[in-house]
């Protein structure tokens, strides 16, 4: 079977404020300082399947920016513009139909569109392993990471090692949401959970059917999309119709409803970047353990993370702190509330301050 990528491109990446914006979030940016998170995606995923199959599904807002960062990385008929952001459910359900519309069934692997993985080969030997099982079985495939500590970040998925569904694949018992740390702690020691990467892979054709089973007023509207892929009305019914789709998780939604869901665990360097104090998976630390970017000034100073864009950031005797600057922002925060920088957006959101998010 053919073998679709697509990536998910849409979220705002608030968590990384003030250097991630609405038109230009986290996804887009050059955090590593190599290449866009995005483009380090698309280039990790090549070998499994071809440029003409790679899907991009981005809020209209970030398209022409995420057009312009990609260049000729994919075809641009297959960056999906969804009007509005309506949960992953959504997203995935509008790449499904637009694969099945425009090309028939095939293996539909689904990935973030801003993680960082330290082991390129690793990773896709777990994905090619994956696909083979989702050729042979109409099974939901999520990849599950190998946890090296007890992260209070990340959602686990309990699983059964005795029940082993195909050759490295298990049946999973049940989903975690985030937990505390003694809870992540147990989990961790007993080796009986993984992380939940939000990476998945499928048939198109399974996954759009346990929409119509499990999220049939979702499916519903995708229907409606799915009648005008392809004619003149598309992007007006795209326009009205999307914004009607009931907003939630492929995770609530689908995968801990069904009973065919399997995890393949895998162990490839695995971090999803999700706030700041996370960028320690990508930088290097000093002798005093700061993560350190652009023009600063660090006197008695440990445990910190100073980034700079544009001007110099100095310090004196703090620890543990988190120190952005950009052009129209400072954030400065402790590094255990990191999470929390969202908080900041949000605030900007209910004082219709426009122009800093």
């Amino acid at each position: 079977m053919k073998v679709y990528n697509v990536i998910m491109a849409g979220g705002g990446g608030t968590r990384f404020w003030p250097l991630s914006r609405q038109e230009v979030p986290k996804q887009l940016i050059n955090l590593s300082g190599n290449d866009a998170l995005i483009n380090e995606t698309i280039n990790r995923i090549n070998s499994l399947s071809s440029k003409e199959n790679l899907f991009i599904v981005t809020n209209k807002k970030q398209g022409e920016a995420l057009k312009n960062i990609v260049k000729d990385k994919c075809i641009h008929e297959n960056i999906l513009m969804e009007p509005c952001a309506r949960n992953t459910a959504a997203a995935i359900g509008f790449a499904a139909i637009n694969i099945m519309k425009k090309y028939g069934d095939g293996i539909m692997c689904v990935y973030p569109a801003d993680h960082y993985i330290k082991d390129e080969e690793g990773f896709t030997k777990v994905l090619k392993k994956a696909i083979k099982i989702a050729e042979q079985n109409d099974k939901l495939i999520t990849i599950g990471i190998t946890p090296t500590f007890p992260s209070t970040g990340y959602g686990y998925i309990n699983f059964s090692r005795e029940n082993q569904v195909s050759e490295g694949a298990y049946e999973v018992l049940e989903f975690v949401e985030k937990p505390n740390f003694d809870k992540a702690k147990e989990y961790v020691d007993s080796k009986k959970y993984v992380w939940n990467s939000g990476m998945f892979v499928w048939k198109a054709s399974k996954i759009l059917e346990d929409f119509k089973r499990y999220l049939p007023k979702v499916y519903e509207k995708l229907e409606e999309i799915n009648d005008c892929i392809g004619t003149d009305c598309q992007q007006e019914v795209i326009d009205s119709v999307y914004p009607l789709i009931p907003s939630i998780s492929i995770d609530y939604g689908v995968m801990e409803r069904s009973n065919d869901v399997v995890v393949v665990p895998g162990d490839f360097g695995w971090n999803d970047v999700g706030s700041w104090d996370s960028l320690g998976a990508i930088y290097p630390t000093d002798n005093e353990g700061n993560i350190k970017r652009g023009e600063n000034i660090t006197i008695d100073t440990d445990n910190s993370i100073i980034y700079s864009d544009d001007k110099l950031i100095s310090t004196i005797g703090v620890s543990d702190l988190i120190v952005v600057s950009t052009n129209d922002a400072v954030m400065v925060c402790r590094k255990d509330k990191a999470q929390d920088v969202k908080k900041i957006v949000e605030i900007l959101k209910e004082k219709n301050r426009q122009e800093y998010m």
